[in-house]
């Protein structure tokens, strides 16, 4: 996560904007009775796990995937929202789920997403019936982050928080090519007001004070790590260029779960839905899910 840091001031940009049916995200009927809710990552967007959704879809299942709490609104008023409301925007696409199906429910995110999967499996651990984590993060200590990350526990507990944001650097997670040069051709131009193609590459300015969010959700998970008993497929790339192996291993290790795998990709960075291997990717969900279903 190479970066450059920018001071938020100028023109503020509060007003929220409306929403139209196509933001709101991803939802596949299925016909084999399971479901399974997927979870884009922090300042992300639901595109990222448009190739996973297709592929379960096409196997049975019924696919949701929710796009999280103001991920489709102005840089001010992303940087106020709290994980709580990101988790929200993902309970409320499970509850709603529940309700409506008799099948197991299955749950697999990207990043942040993957936090939140356990989350869900602790909170709901009679109704989730597996989780798939996708380079879960939990400490940014990839081969390409900043040394400048060491200053970010300072910068939370100060104002600065709340004005400071970073533009991402190449290889912004991708170690595909060609999905890293469409990457590149939209954040070179991008601005901070700048959400003409958010919905397809997400946002190009990460506030700092999501991150904090991020490291608040994180702290709670670990305390109840030790609670969950579910199902859990771990799947990283030796390479993440975000975050390491060790993130996997720490939940991994630490887990109550009797069934739980952790699969290594050779090919690819920290984006494992959208880039060189997600084939692959797709394929160990399935293999977990089914077995998990008994098929």
């Amino acid at each position: 996560m190479q970066v450059k840091f920018h001071i938020g001031f100028g023109k503020r940009v509060v007003k929220e904007l409306p929403v139209s049916p196509n933001q709101n995200g991803i939802f596949l009927k299925g016909s084999n009775g399971s479901t399974v809710i997927l979870i884009h990552g922090l300042t992300g967007t639901p595109n990222e796990m448009k190739f996973l959704a297709n592929f379960l879809n096409k196997k049975g299942y019924s696919v949701a995937c929710p796009r999280l709490a103001n991920h489709d609104q102005p840089l001010d008023i992303l940087k106020n929202t709290k994980w709580q409301e990101f988790y929200q925007s993902v309970k409320d696409a499970f509850l709603n789920v529940n309700t409506g199906s008799s099948g197991k429910i299955f749950v697999a995110g990207l990043s942040m997403g993957a936090l939140f999967s356990l989350l869900l499996a602790e909170e709901f651990p009679d109704k989730v019936s597996g989780v798939s984590c996708l380079s879960p993060t939990l400490f940014y200590d990839g081969w390409n982050t900043t040394w400048m990350k060491h200053l970010l526990p300072l910068v939370y507990f100060s104002g600065l928080r709340h004005f400071l944001y970073f533009k991402e650097d190449p290889p912004y997670g991708v170690k595909n090519e060609g999905v890293r040069r469409m990457i590149a051709r939209y954040y070179k131009k991008a601005g901070f007001s700048d959400l003409s193609e958010a919905s397809q590459f997400g946002y190009p300015y990460f506030p700092v004070n999501s991150l904090y969010q991020l490291d608040l959700s994180v702290k709670y998970l670990i305390k109840r790590l030790g609670r969950i008993n579910t199902p859990v497929q771990l799947i990283q790339a030796k390479e993440d260029d975000m975050t390491s192996v060790k993130n996997s291993e720490f939940i991994y290790n630490r887990v109550n779960s009797s069934v739980k795998e952790m699969v290594l990709l050779e090919d690819s960075y920290h984006v494992i839905t959208a880039d060189q291997e997600r084939d692959k990717v797709a394929q160990k969900m399935l293999e977990f899910f089914e077995r998990i279903n008994g098929k």
